[in-house]
Order: C-alpha cells, then sequence, then structure tokens
C-alpha cells in the first residue's frame, strides 16, 4: 500500500524541527568535539552525529520497516518502498564558525523518486516544505521560482568542493561564469540554496559533486516552486552536476555551462565532497 505523501511531510516536518533544536541548542558544546573526513576541510562536529542519531532513532520508531541513508553513515535497508535522505547538518563548516546559513535537511523517497520533503534552518527559524505535485512552501507561503530570463541579470549561487585542486577547477568555472550573471554566491548548503531558488531570492544554483542528502529535499522543494532542476545534456540531477532555475533562466544558463564543462572534464569534479 502506498504512503500517504502528506503523513511523510509530517514526519519529515517534527523529525527537522526537532533535530534542528538540538543542533541549535548544543552548538557551542558540540563545535568543541570536530574530526574531518575526505580531507582536513571537511568537517564534521559530534552534532552532526547527534542530529542523525536523533533522526534514526525517531524514524525507526515511528516508521521502523522503512530504509534510511544519512550523510553521516546511515545505510538501513528497508522493506515497505520508502526510504529517508538525511543531511543532519547541511553547511557544517558555517555552523562550525557560528554563520547562520545551516540546515536539516530531510527527505522521503518512494521507489527511488523523491516525494516529500523538509529542509530547516534553526538559526532563522525558516522551514521550507514540498511534497511532489502539492507546491513548494515557506512557512505555510507558497512558493514560486524567479522568472528572471535574462542570465547578466540572474543571481546565482554554487558551491564548491572540499578537495583543493576540484576546488581550483570548479573556480576556473565560476570566473568564467562570473562576467555574465549579476553575480554569483556561495553560501555554503547546497539544500538551503535550493530552497533559495525556490522563494526566488536566487535565480537560480548549479553544482558538481554533491551526495543525495545534499539536494533530495532541496532539488523537490525548488522543483515544486516551478524550478527545472536537472543534470547537463538531458542528464538528470545528481552527484555529476545540478542545475536549478526557472525554466527560461534555465534555457540560458544550462547551455553555458555546458560549454565551461568540457574545458574540465575528466578532472574527477563529479566525485561527491561538498557542505
Amino acid at each position: 500500500m502506498p504512503a500517504d505523501r502528506d503523513d511523510l511531510l509530517d514526519i519529515a516536518k517534527r523529525l527537522a524541527m526537532g533535530a534542528g533544536e538540538l543542533i541549535r541548542s548544543g552548538r557551542v558544546r558540540g563545535v568543541e568535539q570536530v574530526a574531518v573526513k575526505s580531507t582536513p576541510t571537511d568537517v564534521v562536529t559530534a552534532m552532526d552525529r547527534a542530529s542523525e542519531g536523533f533522526l534514526l532513532a525517531e524514524l525507526v520508531r515511528l516508521r521502523p520497516e522503512d530504509g534510511v541513508l544519512g550523510e553521516e553513515g546511515t545505510s538501513r535497508p528497508g522493506t515497505s518502498g520508502v526510504r529517508w535522505i538525511l543531511d543532519p547538518i547541511d553547511g557544517t563548516v558555517n555552523y562550525l564558525y557560528g554563520l547562520p546559513w545551516y540546515a536539516v535537511s530531510v527527505a522521503a523517497e518512494e521507489d527511488g523518486a523523491v516525494t516529500a520533503g523538509v529542509v530547516h534552518n534553526p538559526a532563522t527559524g525558516e522551514l521550507f516544505s514540498a511534497v511532489r505535485g502539492g507546491g513548494a512552501w515557506l512557512d505555510g507561503q507558497r512558493l514560486r521560482c524567479s522568472d528572471e530570463a535574462v542570465l547578466g541579470q540572474a543571481l546565482v549561487s554554487t558551491g564548491f568542493s572540499y578537495d583543493a585542486t576540484r576546488r581550483g577547477e570548479q573556480a576556473s568555472v565560476a570566473a568564467a561564469l562570473l562576467p555574465q550573471v549579476r553575480d554569483l554566491r556561495r553560501m555554503g548548503s547546497a539544500a538551503l540554496d535550493l530552497c533559495q531558488v525556490a522563494a526566488g531570492r536566487l535565480d537560480g544554483h548549479y553544482e558538481q559533486g554533491l551526495w543525495p542528502w545534499d539536494y533530495a529535499a532541496g532539488g523537490l522543494i525548488a522543483a515544486e516552486s516551478g524550478a527545472r532542476v536537472e543534470g547537463l545534456r538531458g542528464a538528470p540531477a545528481g552527484g555529476d552536476f545540478l542545475v536549478a532555475a526557472g525554466p527560461r533562466l534555465f534555457s540560458v544558463l544550462s547551455p553555458v555551462l555546458e560549454s565551461l564543462i568540457p574545458e574540465i572534464a575528466g578532472a574527477g569534479l563529479a566525485q561527491p565532497g561538498q557542505d
């Protein structure tokens, strides 16, 4: 029997807000215990692990037959056809430095397609949400993406790898794109960046090397706001590449990115390793 998507969304909201309060209230204590993962700049705090532990425990209690995939190592098979994709803190470096731009991201996937998602910024209290086919919402207000069509008037965000070599290569793409747009932003949380596209606060976002937990919820929220969320050259959005923008801007931004990416093809930029 298919899951009720409104029920899944309600659970996602409660989980994101619960984990959000945990990490917000525990930040000072949590950032005193910091380790590294893929590179010396790829950090994980005690609160990343505590947040994922909270989310997993709640899901086991509420929906014991569901699968779970989390950034900090959770990989739990399920039998229900539903899998939860969790980012306990998206934007850990921001969190570590006390920058109020980090989020808890919770998405429910049914048979490989994300159907409900929530992104919650505990520092601001904002809660973005979407159910497939039901629109994108911010605290009860329906969201629509930007209708910008002119690349030179577009405010676009991106993200960079933790790996220094790949980060330099990504910077070359950003440098080539920068003169063609209004400006670029790099804020440090792909989940929140995608929500800003949904809210029309950004005209577009592009990024290479994301993990599913980085974009599962935010990608659905952006798409439900009317944005196109895809990869390059007709590929689906994924770890290789993600572009999110209103349909008119997407049609001009995506070809420009396609023209820039072959210059660095094969450099390993599609390997995950972002905030």
